[in-house]
């Protein structure tokens, strides 16, 4: 060996040495076993079937009962949605319906459709209040007059709210809600008679500027059915009474507002605007034939009996029907009594209870004046009624109307409005055109049969 020059050692393993693996095991726990033992069984069985030429292909599910389920959920559906208007109209919207006499429900159950119907009678049962003639209350109509200032939207419902209130009449089967009218500071109110149609009970809630209540139990002065119309009485002083106005002013396009209770209780003194649509319209309801005023103002079951208010702030109608229809969508199709008419029947049931026989003219007369001799205007009449007063006073059929109860008479509303005033028995002179010669007549006032 050379001095200075190192030597390295190396170690060559033999070609035959086998490599040694270090590896760390661990049991599998029991769930991960389960899943793969059963992994195994089902890869075992997949490879027998396939060896032996069994195995079976998935089939898809025939067309047909895909359509059978189809039809199923269709069905149910349909059946569903049955249920639920069922519900709706029959449990739901019935009077009383869902929570009867716990809760009054949220609506008004009796309004009128354009289709006829026949109503069954009922009997309304709520405890009378009966001082007849001895009151003094009354329901007057005051003119706007022609300077007369419009008042704003604001205005008007500050107005007149205080003295709507809400009418809860209750019968057999639950409650009805409807509004009403404070007509005298004494607590007279005016309403719809089909609010409290049948009823045993009756309640008034009149609710100040701050939203509370005051509940009142309300007595029956009197009702008709055919005119719609009922006036009650709570025992309260110091109520803020309407103003009244002349239905008779309105004309075609004039704005007009109602405050009411549409649904119930929930939306109460809700305030709509609108105008009018048709003054005098004859409307049949149950084979009544009621003279109209017609609105587009929005009225809902829940406003019956509820105020129609002028530009001014008067009441001038009882908001008591809105046409509908099964068939058909129908929007601003309202109604309400005209205060010129109902100021004589509000009085009489005020004085007697009921409505008195209404005098009759007996005669059929032109809407169309035409010009006579000079400057001569009147109205023709085309047919006088046997039996009635118009035939004992002599008035005959193509005498045209000058005059009746001393006022001139250019239109036939006029003649209405002052048969409004009178009563059975009454005699009114009565002036009257025939073949150029001037007649001065007397009719007395006759009831019909």
């Amino acid at each position: 060996m050379e001095q200075g020059r190192e030597v390295v050692l190396t170690y060559r393993p033999e070609q035959s040495a086998e490599p040694v693996v270090l590896r760390y095991e661990r049991e599998l726990p029991c769930r991960m076993r389960r899943e793969r033992e059963e992994l195994s069984r089902r890869e075992l069985s997949r490879a027998l079937a396939r060896a032996a030429g069994t195995e079976r292909k998935r089939k898809a599910p025939r067309r047909g009962v895909r359509a059978a389920v189809g039809v199923a959920l269709l069905a149910a559906l349909v059946c569903l949605g049955v249920g639920i208007w069922y519900v709706q109209s029959y449990v739901l919207d019935r009077p009383g319906g869902g929570d009867a006499g716990s809760q009054p429900p949220d609506g008004d159950y009796y309004y009128y459709y354009w289709e006829d119907q026949e109503r069954e009678p009922q009997e309304t049962t709520i405890h009378t209040y009966r001082p007849y003639g001895g009151s003094g209350a009354r329901l007057e109509l005051v003119s706007a007059g022609e300077d007369a200032q419009a008042l704003t939207p604001g205005e008007v419902y500050d107005r007149v709210r205080p003295s709507t209130v809400t009418v809860l009449g209750e019968d057999a089967e639950g409650y009805s809600v409807g509004t009403g009218v404070i007509f005298t500071e004494d607590g007279y109110i005016l309403t719809n008679y089909h609010v409290i149609d049948g009823c045993s009970a009756c309640q008034v809630w009149i609710t100040d500027e701050y939203g509370v209540d005051s509940v009142y139990d309300a007595l029956l002065v009197g009702g008709d059915a055919d005119q719609d119309l009922a006036v009650l009485k709570i025992d309260a002083q110091g109520l803020t009474p309407a103003e009244f106005g002349v239905s008779d002013e309105l004309s075609v396009g004039d704005p007009v507002y109602a405050i009411g209770n549409p649904l119930g209780l929930e939306l109460r003194s809700t305030f709509t605007d609108g105008i009018v649509s048709a003054v005098n319209r004859d409307v049949d309801v149950d084979g009544v034939i009621m003279t109209l005023i017609q609105t587009n103002a929005a009225l809902n079951s829940g406003n019956s009996g509820g105020p129609l208010i002028n530009q001014y702030g008067q009441v001038v109608g009882i908001n008591t029907i809105k046409m509908m229809s099964g068939y058909d969508t129908l929007e601003g199709l309202g109604f309400a009594i005209p205060t010129s008419l109902a100021q004589r029947w509000v009085n009489e049931l005020i004085e007697y209870g009921e409505l008195q026989p209404q005098p009759l003219l007996g005669l059929t007369i032109s809407r169309i004046p035409e010009v006579l001799d000079g400057e001569l205007t009147g109205l023709r009449v085309e047919e006088v009624s046997p039996g009635l007063g118009g035939e004992a006073a002599g008035v005959e059929v193509g005498d045209y109307i000058l005059s009746f109860n001393g006022q001139e008479i250019t239109r036939i509303e006029q003649i209405l409005s002052i048969r409004q005033t009178l009563s059975v028995g009454d005699m009114v002179e009565i002036q009257v055109w025939r073949d150029g010669e001037i007649l001065t007549l007397t009719m007395e006032m006759m009831a019909g049969e």
